[in-house]
């Protein structure tokens, strides 16, 4: 297998190739102490490829090993007293839909994006309706369509990053996208109420759900153990590509941090999960260091990005206790490049 990080015996039918680019060591340790060795982890027969855990009595995380060779993803499914949600769709290996049947008992799904990462969203066309928020529509319609899988495979049609049987990638059909407006709420049923909020800088449109009765943050990609990316979700023609940067991040997770009474512990998109929420404040301090300054960073390097893995120099700042922030400095706003 190509690259650094050491297998991991986990239970999906699915089995890795090659890796894009290395993960950080301790996110690493983390998941493969937990996908070797957590008793609740289990493989249902209706989809072999996602390794579902459950991390509360209503919330199970699904994890899915990426397709393209970044990092492992996480979906989440809150079970509510009437409906169930699921946040992010992955690649859309395997049978999604019947996976969450199996284990809610077939209640009415509430889908969701976090934002337009090809990991995060590809699973949409296994679904009637998805919803995001309102300035993620371009982005996700741009990576969701016909043809988005077709990165995956060489041009022998060979697997590139990870092995699974290519009649379970998904066939693209049209199906709903609803955006809504930040602080929209979607409704379980009774008070089990779930509110999205913009936490842009990945992504235009990026949001986290924020659990009220559970009391949990679903982050996505704005909080991650080994690499905060702000700028890679901007795409040409993306009408509010403005909100891909570290400040755009920074803005509204201030906000988000004088709210940090109404939630414990935050559900990223990526590696370790069950954080305590106090790792925002550190982040946030962070952010702050890099918009007073961005030429004081912690170190450079190339990094790869997008469905080429092209690379580009990115800039990365050290969050207090936590992973790193990547950014890099273009015409004075600070993005990523594609």
């Amino acid at each position: 297998m190509d690259g650094y990080m050491w297998p991991i015996k986990g239970q999906s039918k699915a089995k890795r190739l090659r890796w894009g680019a290395q993960q950080n060591y301790i996110s690493w340790a983390y998941m493969k102490e937990l996908r070797e060795k957590d008793k609740t982890c289990r493989v249902y027969d209706i989809n072999p490829y996602i390794e579902v855990y459950q991390f509360r009595e209503n919330v199970y995380g699904l994890l899915n090993q990426n397709c393209d060779g970044a990092g492992d993803v996480w979906q989440y499914l809150i079970i509510g007293p009437e409906k169930a949600m699921l946040v992010d769709t992955a690649f859309g290996i395997g049978d999604i839909r019947g996976l969450c049947d199996e284990i809610t008992g077939g209640m009415s799904l509430v889908v969701v994006n976090t934002h337009s990462g090809p990991d995060h969203c590809m699973g949409n066309v296994l679904f009637d309706t998805v919803y995001c928020h309102e300035y993620c529509v371009h982005n996700i319609i741009h990576k969701c369509r016909p043809g988005a899988w077709d990165y995956l495979f060489d041009e022998n049609g060979n697997n590139i990053w990870l092995q699974f049987d290519k009649k379970d990638v998904p066939e693209y059909r049209d199906y709903v996208l609803i955006p809504v407006k930040n602080h929209h709420i979607f409704n379980l049923g009774g008070d089990y109420d779930i509110e999205l909020v913009w936490l842009p800088g990945h992504d235009s449109g990026h949001a986290g759900f924020l659990d009220h009765k559970g009391r949990i943050l679903f982050a996505g990609d704005v909080v991650c153990s080994d690499v905060i990316g702000c700028g890679s979700g901007g795409k040409p023609g993306d009408p509010y590509r403005k909100y891909c940067t570290v400040e755009a991040y920074r803005n509204e997770l201030s906000k988000l941090c004088l709210r940090l009474d109404e939630f414990d512990y935050l559900m990223p998109g990526h590696f370790m999960v069950n954080l305590e929420k106090g790792v925002l404040v550190n982040i946030l301090e962070a952010l702050n260091e890099i918009v007073a300054d961005p030429n004081n960073f912690d170190y450079c390097m190339e990094s790869y990005g997008g469905a080429s893995f092209v690379k580009h120099l990115s800039w990365y700042k050290h969050v207090k206790g936590f992973g790193t922030i990547s950014y890099n400095l273009r015409k004075g706003v600070y993005i990523l490049e594609d």
